[in-house]
């Protein structure tokens, strides 16, 4: 086994890199136990230092998929706020800024969607109109 090169500081492309390679390592020990793994990325860039990368470990669905059951529930409750289950998972520019769509939380009447920034994974709320407003001028039909 070769080793791998010393990493001195870290950047957002060797935490990707990391990550992939944290992933698989982990997919072995996830099906000893019947579960799939998945990457949920990574958060957290410490001024180069520190990350913490993500996964989601969850029993598999019928078709050996893993389980989202925040994408489950978006799909369900996309058609009420004027979006579709397809959205979850897209991606939107507001404010010169990437997004993601993460989820919908009805608890959250006002702001209801969940969304990620792109690069640093940070969570945000944004109401439906907006969000289906910003699918729309980022190409959504």
């Amino acid at each position: 086994m070769s080793k791998a090169a010393r990493v001195t500081r870290l950047t957002p492309t060797s935490c990707a890199q990391i990550q992939a390679l944290m992933l698989e390592a982990c997919k072995k020990i996830a099906a000893d136990h019947g579960l799939v793994i998945e990457s949920a990325g990574w958060r957290g860039l410490e001024p180069g230092f520190a990350f913490e990368p993500a996964f989601r470990i969850s029993i598999p669905a019928p078709d050996g998929k893993p389980l989202n059951l925040e994408k489950e529930m978006f799909a369900l409750l996309a058609e009420q706020y004027g979006l579709e289950a397809t959205d979850f998972g897209r991606e939107f520019i507001a404010s010169g800024e990437r997004f993601r769509i993460t989820g919908i939380d009805p608890r959250r009447p006002k702001y209801p969607i969940s969304v990620e920034r792109i690069p640093d994974r940070r969570g945000f709320k944004f109401t439906a109109d907006n969000v289906a407003m910003l699918l729309k001028a980022n190409g959504k039909p």
